[in-house]
């Protein structure tokens, strides 16, 4: 009876590895996040900088925080902020809302992504963690 138990275990563990879908690491995200610290703030008592502070992130409209003045091009996206739609902006953010202000050539790495939006998400609109 072991080695079926043993086979169905290999099984299920082949198939949540063969997913696709990166584990998510908060702790790399944190440490990917400094790529940004240059312009953007998040957590408790963040300030708007040359960036936006991304507290609360998920789930907010693109161009509404508070006291940040942006693109019109970002103003105008459309965008609901989510994980689907942040890793296809952090790949390229000029591509995906063509005349934002954000200058910065992107993540490509979809690991790093994942992770960074891992730590972003974390953070509610007041900058505590969730």
């Amino acid at each position: 009876m072991k080695i079926p138990t043993i086979s169905a275990l290999a099984v299920v563990t082949s198939l949540i590895a063969a997913s696709g879908a990166p584990a998510q690491d908060t702790a790399a995200g944190k440490t990917s996040f400094n790529k940004c610290l240059a312009c953007h703030a998040i957590g408790a008592g963040a300030k708007n900088k040359i960036g936006p502070e991304l507290n609360g992130l998920d789930g907010r409209k693109s161009g509404t925080a508070e006291g940040y003045s942006y693109s019109d091009a970002n103003k105008n996206s459309g965008i609901t902020w989510s994980k689907e739609v942040f890793l296809e902006y952090i790949k390229d953010p000029n591509s995906k809302i063509p005349g934002t202000k954000m200058a910065f050539a992107g993540i490509k790495n979809e690991k790093e992504a994942n992770d960074l939006w891992a730590y972003i998400a974390q953070f509610d609109k007041d900058g505590k963690t969730k």
